[in-house]
């Protein structure tokens, strides 16, 4: 499969300066920062608009939340995210809310609502880190997440921090190049 570094067409300058760090400043998000990254949310396609999402968060002014979000993160993760001002965890409701049945979308739908938080993010001069490495078992105890959500990616916010404050494995990897499949990789203007 073949990779580039290059962005080989014309992309919104968000989208180009969008990245997952790891390093965090100490600097707390202003409240509404916080408000416009979910404001952006708000408006992300559902379908049906559906809009299954919801986002459990706190900011280190919570210590008390912030730490039982931290909790939930496995030790690779804890390395770096213990910086982040503001960490959350993305939830799908399973069913839709206007007539109870199971909504087979909502991890879709809220794929494109943390999208659209990562490009707000941006926009806001913010960056965010989406996280898969956390311990659901320990995430539904701490945050008290009822049976009726599916839990989606742990997600660390903040503006961008030093690089060199991260032990050498994690700044060697934060200071790579981006690359990605390139489009012939992914995109078929064919049957298989």
């Amino acid at each position: 499969m073949q990779k580039s570094t290059e962005i080989e067409h014309p992309v919104s300058e968000v989208i180009k300066k969008r990245k997952s760090v790891r390093a965090y400043s100490d600097r707390l998000i202003e409240t509404q920062k916080i408000n416009s990254l979910f404001e952006a949310v708000r408006w992300a396609p559902s379908s049906s608009n559906g809009q299954p999402w919801l986002y459990l968060y706190a900011t280190k002014e919570q210590p008390e939340l912030w730490n039982n979000l931290f909790d939930c993160l496995l030790d690779g993760n804890k390395v770096w995210a213990k910086d982040a001002p503001l960490l959350m965890i993305s939830l799908a409701r399973k069913n839709f809310i206007a007539n109870d049945k199971p909504n087979h979308y909502a991890f879709y739908d809220l794929g494109a609502a943390n999208a659209f938080l990562a490009i707000q993010a941006v926009e806001l001069g913010l960056q965010l880190r989406q996280m898969g490495g956390y311990d659901p078992e320990k995430a539904k105890l701490n945050l008290n997440i009822p049976d009726t959500y599916h839990m989606g990616a742990m997600i660390a916010v903040g503006y961008p921090g030093d690089v060199t404050s991260l032990p050498e494995n994690l700044r060697l990897r934060e200071l790579a190049p981006r690359d990605r499949f390139v489009q012939q990789e992914f995109v078929l203007n064919t049957t298989f």
